[in-house]
């Protein structure tokens, strides 16, 4: 990531931090939207390394490999947007009534809703925001003063619509199917948007995803993560159950007695599995 990228992502950080100190309920949430920016700032670091890379030298040419015959390498799954997004999606035709958009978005419990044409074409997204403006002018013709004035210009750009086509905003920031979960987080965040549009290759509306639904993708839970610090302490230790794992929001915890010589390894190891943040050594060397 860029000094640019990084400096302006503090500032946005710093817009978005809450006035107050986190609560002890809000201390799991802080900790998800940690890790979820930390998986953010890992692709936006690789996409930076390999833009860097065709800068400096474009795709270099390498002497031919002769690789040896052997069993084949399984390559590590990758989420694709396909994997985590919701269908049937909720949508609304560009001539819906304003109130009748108002009515959808309160029943489905969303706060945004892709609008699609008569082909099922994502042409634009309606949101919260869009219908605000509306029902503020709705509600306030009339203000006054310069500062009233201001508002109100900018709230009669929103307010002169009366249906979804009019009202939304575009174009739409969609994803495709077969995009990466991690191409996808990032797109979310730059874009400050909670639900992405999923389209095919003609932009025809097949699906939505959220925010949540991408975290939930990038982040394992501390359960599958002590699942897979068990398989790996089992490579190192004759009998597994003399190893006492713990992991509480990312944190690994190994507390047992181990042979001093396999502990540097296998701490090391560990720390190399995905989601692990930190790894604490209770381990009584022998």
């Amino acid at each position: 990531m860029s000094d640019f990228e990084h400096s302006s992502g503090e500032r946005d950080a710093r817009r978005t931090t809450p006035g107050r100190p986190w609560t002890p309920a809000e201390e799991q949430r802080k900790d998800a939207l940690r890790r979820y920016l930390g998986a953010v700032a890992a692709v936006a670091s690789a996409r930076s390394a390999e833009e860097s890379e065709r800068a400096l030298g474009g795709e270099r040419s390498e002497p031919p490999v002769t690789v040896s015959p052997g069993p084949p390498v399984q390559e590590p799954t990758v989420l694709r947007v396909r994997d985590v997004m919701r269908v049937p999606a909720v949508s609304v035709p560009g001539d819906m009534p304003f109130l009748d958009v108002a009515h959808t978005l309160a029943r489905e419990q969303v706060s945004a809703v892709p609008v699609v044409d008569a082909d099922d074409h994502v042409i634009g997204v309606v949101s919260e925001s869009d219908l605000l403006a509306k029902a503020a002018v709705m509600a306030e013709p009339h203000r006054h003063g310069p500062v009233g004035r201001l508002r109100r210009h900018r709230l009669y750009e929103k307010s002169h619509g009366d249906t979804a086509a009019t009202l939304m905003t575009f174009p739409p920031v969609t994803v495709h199917p077969a995009e990466r979960v991690a191409d996808a987080a990032w797109t979310a965040a730059h874009a400050r948007l909670k639900r992405l549009p999923v389209t095919d290759y003609r932009g025809r509306l097949v699906g939505v995803v959220s925010r949540r639904d991408l975290l939930r993708a990038l982040i394992r839970d501390d359960a599958d993560i002590r699942a897979e610090v068990e398989s790996l302490v089992g490579r190192y230790v004759p009998d597994p159950r003399a190893v006492e794992v713990t992991v509480e929001n990312g944190a690994v915890t190994i507390k047992g007695r181990l042979d001093k010589a396999v502990v540097p390894e296998l701490l090391a190891s560990v720390r190399e599995i995905d989601d692990v943040i930190d790894v604490v050594d209770d381990v009584e060397a022998v």
